[in-house]
């Protein structure tokens, strides 16, 4: 058996004691700690908060040696790391579980830790002499874990709802286009799962359109929350051990270097007290989960069968659906969009319940809001894509189909009833499901409707228009006659 190669490590001390770390690592001794208390998820940190905090401990290295806080030699040193961060490097060193007790501390001195050994590198020294860079004095100068991770937690969600975004533009192009594509698609519009009256295939996808975009504004909305940091407040808000210009420059140098809209709260103390931001974000996109799950039931319906269902549309066939039925084909693609769905409704339930759990001046639960926040991006942007790309752009109409269900359907009887009235309309009605002939044909038999009249009265773009009706039609071709039946 082959040996396995030694370890070197180096002593590191904290405030609990003396601990061996890897010799090779770029975290140290309270990163190892947090390592060793928290594996709970199993999963690495995203990556993007990485890149958060990498933004901000270089914004905070720049901001202190403009107020003579940090030299320029540690400051330039602490820059660079962070660059590297920002460039792909050293993310293996951030270790702790997304889910840690201590608001957030632990992933904060992971990266302060990084930071702290990278620089030493990079001046020549060695990883863990803290006499040359501090991962507390210098990296987190002007600091305090309660402003740099909400203001991580902030960066990051705006940068994931980015994508999000663009993904949702995308889905409400192509449900724009197969709108235009349906217009003339003449369906069965339902209600409470029972035939209603004709509408257009068209217009229920223009309608799926439209909410899919008020989601996108909703979500815009909400997204303004997360540009107020509480940058400069450092532990409650106070802004103790921040020096006033380091206060007032902290942010706008965050902006300058990560190109992002972001103002300094007016009140650090509410700012750093209160997550209710996050809460209206997660709330927005709980809102728009529960608008594409909706738009996949229906999606689900209408293709069903193909054979004993609807089969008013057909989704593309993507993989087998089952592994003792021959040919059958599941609508895959809707349901893994359900269940993102699902999911995000029970990341936004323990978003609510984790920010209302805060108590006086800070929230301790931000670990798991973030956990929660970031997967319920990722997921409904990912899901999105594949919406969009593998069914909603390939979705086609079996118009003879839907045609036929219309025509065959006792639906089109409330077009009717304005000129025969609602009791003679209900007994057709129940004539035609009794027996199984069309409205069209009874209303003929009875005589109570000339093949004309029924023609214009029946029309089905005309039945799913608003504006002039069957009714309007006949009082303008026959007035006295038409008055008389409404009478």
């Amino acid at each position: 058996m082959e040996r396995s190669q030694k370890i070197d490590y180096r002593v590191e001390q904290d405030s609990i004691g003396i601990k061996d770390v890897p010799g090779d690592v770029y975290y140290g001794v309270q990163t190892m700690r947090a390592a060793e208390n928290f594996h709970i998820t199993g999963l690495n940190m995203h990556p993007e908060i990485i890149n958060s905090l990498a933004y901000i401990k270089k914004a905070a290295a720049i901001t202190n040696c403009e107020v003579g806080l940090l030299d320029k030699k540690r400051a330039t040193a602490i820059v660079q790391a962070c660059d590297e961060i920002l460039a792909g490097k050293f993310h293996e060193d951030f270790i702790v579980d997304p889910i840690q007790g201590g608001a957030g501390t632990s992933l904060n001195m992971n990266a302060n830790e990084v930071i702290a050994n990278r620089a030493i590198e990079l001046l020549g020294g060695k990883k863990g002499d803290y006499s040359i860079i501090n991962p507390n004095d210098h990296v987190n100068c002007g600091q305090s874990t309660n402003d740099v991770i909400p203001t991580a937690g902030k960066m990051t969600s705006l940068r994931l709802l980015k994508n999000l975004k663009k993904e949702l533009l995308r889905l409400h192009a192509a449900l724009s286009e197969k709108a235009v594509e349906f217009d003339s698609v003449i369906k069965m519009g339902r209600t409470q799962m029972q035939d209603a009256v004709p509408i257009r295939l068209g217009q229920e996808f223009h309608a799926y359109s439209v909410a899919v975009m008020r989601d996108i504004n909703r979500m815009d909305k909400a997204m303004d929350e997360m540009c107020t940091l509480n940058m400069g407040g450092t532990a409650v808000g106070t802004g103790i051990n921040a020096d006033e210009t380091y206060l007032r420059r902290i942010v706008p140098n965050l902006v300058e270097i990560s190109g992002m809209e972001f103002v300094q709260a007016f009140d650090l103390i509410d700012a750093t007290q209160n997550l209710d931001p996050f809460v209206a974000v997660s709330g927005a996109i709980k809102a728009c989960a529960v608008t594409l799950s909706k738009i996949s039931n229906d999606l689900r319906l209408m293709s069903s069968g193909p054979r004993a269902g609807f089969a008013e549309i057909n989704l593309p066939a993507k993989q087998n659906g089952s592994s003792i039925m021959p040919g059958k084909v599941n609508p895959v693609i809707p349901e893994v969009v359900n269940q993102v769905a699902f999911n995000i409704i029970g990341n936004d339930v323990t978003i609510t319940m984790a920010a209302e759990a805060g108590q006086l001046e800070l929230n301790a639960f931000e670990p798991i809001i973030f956990y929660c926040m970031f997967q319920s991006i990722d997921t409904l942007a990912y899901a999105v894509q594949t919406f969009v790309d593998n069914c909603v752009t390939g979705i086609t109409a079996n118009e003879t189909r839907c045609r036929y269900l219309v025509e065959n359907s006792v639906g089109i009887i409330t077009a009717i009833c304005p000129h025969v009235g609602y009791q003679k309309a209900a007994e057709i009605a129940k004539k035609a499901m009794k027996t199984g002939e069309s409205v069209r044909t009874l209303i003929l038999e009875e005589k109570l409707l000339s093949e004309e009249d029924l023609e214009k009265i029946l029309n089905p773009v005309q039945m799913t228009e608003p504006g002039i009706s069957g009714k309007d039609l006949l009082l303008k071709r026959n007035p006295i006659s038409a008055r008389r039946r409404e009478i």
